[in-house]
């Protein structure tokens, strides 16, 4: 079947029709969205910027023009692993790719240089410190190429979440490719790391295609910290049986948490970059490979991954921006089905990634927008509005809120007047000196005669006890919110000290009212019963149906196993529902079902068709 594919990836220009090959090579009725649009302007030879949520097809934006093109695509990818993922998914299509990187064999790798020179392949995948090189422009010399496409292009940004100093060489592919249609994909980058990412590739005259960053079907909760390792394990409760990827901030916490869920009865393996290389790729393959596993991991692990059918991520500790929150969630439901997200957090993860940002060896400028860009993040967790709105709006777009399928919108958060606790807690930062972190302060309100308070005579003045009448753990509520308000900062190269901004001064002359969310006890019950996720993907599939789509899925495993490749290589979970959904018993009928392309049912076809025509059920 490959081969036919080939020949039809080779046929002149007029055969090589997008739509076409959509159907046939992919099994997709129509294109989505505005794939069909970025896929006729780059055919047609033209530039493209592509800023597409996760989940929106962005891979089908490059592949189906390269296949269309006379020659081969370039794609640049940062992974390794990524890059094994989509060659073989291609592969299972029929499509002829391959990668270049350090994972190759020299045999391997002579075997991908032969291809290349000979014009058999539709796909090449190379790392960025590769394709901008003399000796990559050397092995393509005479190579007939049909696009560059830079996936994860937010990595060329020193304003984004995740730069990477090698992608700054890849505007260097106009001059050294002239006349090669280039794209720069990505699924996160606010409206300063677009900018950025236009002007350090060159793509100035490209066309831009934004789509909307809303992904309706994952669902939001963000509750403050208090008994973390419980508090994720009553999340976990509601995944069983589930994949799912849980974030730590440290290599350590990786460790014991994996450790400890497993002592929990939940399935759970590491992932971090200090870990054995051996034992590291064999987690995450079990992760893309098995069901119901959950990956513990720092943020080394999950740009790019492909499972489609992670249905939940959560985080114990705050991502460093809001950028690296929506990505890392953004692994959740790629398939559109229902998924949910989950985030613990407290003061001190704000202290933490402060001192993160101050220590690093950035630019001062670098430093200060990402500052920015962390208290962004805190603001979305301390806003009593709609999650969704607050996300969307930090990428520029604008919406109503009221999305029902967060935990403000399920269950909204009271708001009091906050304005006279403000002015207490501002003169707490004020008259101890502008000296001392959130934990001192708030003893200081609360009347508390310790060693600090003592030996600093903080006793002795008029806002000692002066808070009194509100529980300590409001307090720290209180700072957080004044963080995030833009009203206090934290000082790190004086050990987290708050210190006044000027805006305070509006509230200490009562000219401006503050508005406080009701923290919601952390012990208690959840903003959700039952996980959403679960109880919509089976009021998708009536029960009728589900024991043949556990039959196809058990069918599916088996082929995986016997081809060492992820299950949702084979098929994803959708294909699967729709066959258990429809039923098909003939070729026609199960080419009719979306993902079912036509290498894949000549390779699958039969061994699926005979479950649904011997289920009983």
């Amino acid at each position: 079947m490959t081969r036919d594919i080939s020949e039809q990836t080779r046929a002149p220009a007029g055969a090589r029709d997008p739509l076409s090959i959509l159907k046939r090579v992919y099994g997709y009725p129509a294109f989505r969205g505005s794939q069909a649009e970025v896929v006729s302007t780059v055919v047609s030879g033209g530039d493209a910027v592509v800023l597409f949520p996760t989940g929106a097809g962005k891979s089908l934006c490059y592949q189906i023009p390269a296949i269309c093109r006379e020659g081969v695509g370039i794609v640049v990818s940062p992974l390794i692993a990524l890059m094994r993922d989509q060659v073989e998914a291609l592969k299972q299509l029929g499509v002829p790719a391959a990668a270049l990187n350090s994972s190759l064999s020299g045999d391997e790798y002579s075997a991908v240089r032969r291809a290349l020179s000979r014009g058999e392949l539709d796909l090449l995948y190379v790392a960025p410190e590769r394709a901008a090189t003399p000796g990559f422009a050397d092995m393509t010399r005479g190579v007939k190429i049909a696009l560059f496409a830079i996936d994860e292009a937010h990595c060329v940004s020193q304003w984004g979440h995740d730069f990477r100093p090698e992608y700054r060489e890849l505007g260097k592919l106009a001059e050294l490719y002239p006349g090669v249609p280039r794209m720069a994909l990505t699924a996160t980058a606010d409206p300063h790391t677009r900018e950025d990412i236009i002007e350090r590739l060159g793509l100035e005259k490209a066309e831009v295609f934004t789509s909307s960053f809303d992904r309706p079907n994952i669902a939001y909760e963000i509750v403050e910290r208090d008994q973390p390792r419980q508090q994720l394990l009553r999340f976990l409760s509601r995944h069983e049986g589930e994949s799912g990827i849980v974030y730590c901030l440290s290599r350590a916490k990786v460790e014991d948490t994996a450790e400890w869920l497993n002592t929990q009865g939940v399935n759970a393996l590491g992932y971090h970059a200090g870990m054995d290389r051996a034992v590291r790729d064999a987690n995450q393959d079990a992760f893309l490979k098995e069901e119901g596993l959950c990956l513990v991991a720092t943020v080394a692990f999950g740009m790019g991954i492909d499972k489609p059918n992670v249905r939940y991520v959560a985080h114990l500790d705050l991502p460093g921006s809001v950028e690296a929150y929506y990505q890392e969630t953004g692994r959740a439901g790629r398939d559109g089905l229902p998924s949910e997200v989950w985030m613990a957090y407290g003061m001190a993860d704000v202290i933490q990634r402060g001192r993160m940002i101050d220590e690093g060896g950035a630019a001062d400028e670098i430093k200060r927008v990402e500052r920015a860009k962390l208290n962004a993040l805190l603001a979305i967790c301390e806003t009593p509005g709609c999650r969704r709105q607050a996300i969307l709006a930090h990428f520029g777009e604008a919406h109503a809120g009221h999305c029902g399928n967060c935990d403000t919108c399920l269950k909204p958060v009271e708001t009091w007047d906050g304005t006279e606790a403000a002015i207490k807690a501002l003169a707490a930062i004020y008259r101890t000196g502008e000296r001392f972190g959130a934990g001192h302060l708030v003893d200081v309100l609360m009347g508390v005669e310790n060693e600090r308070t003592l030996r600093f005579g903080h006793t002795e003045m008029p806002v000692f006890g002066a808070g009194k009448d509100i529980p300590a753990k409001t307090w720290q509520s209180v700072y957080r919110q004044l963080l995030a308000a833009g009203l206090v900062r934290i000082d790190h190269a004086a050990f987290g000290a708050l210190k006044l901004e000027p805006e305070a001064r509006s509230v200490f002359k009562r000219e401006r009212q503050v508005l406080f969310r009701k923290d919601r006890p952390g012990k208690g019950k959840s903003a959700r019963g039952a996980s959403p996720a679960a109880a919509k993907a089976r009021a998708a599939l009536p029960e009728a149906d589900m024991g043949l789509f556990e039959e196809l899925r058990a069918t599916r495993m088996a082929i995986a196993k016997s081809l060492s490749v992820p299950p949702y290589v084979v098929f994803p979970d959708t294909t699967l529902t729709a066959m258990a959904a429809e039923r098909p018993t003939t070729d026609e009928a199960l080419l009719a079902i979306s993902g079912v392309g036509q290498a894949k049912l000549e390779r699958y076809g039969e061994a699926f068709l005979k479950v649904i025509r011997g289920y009983g059920g």
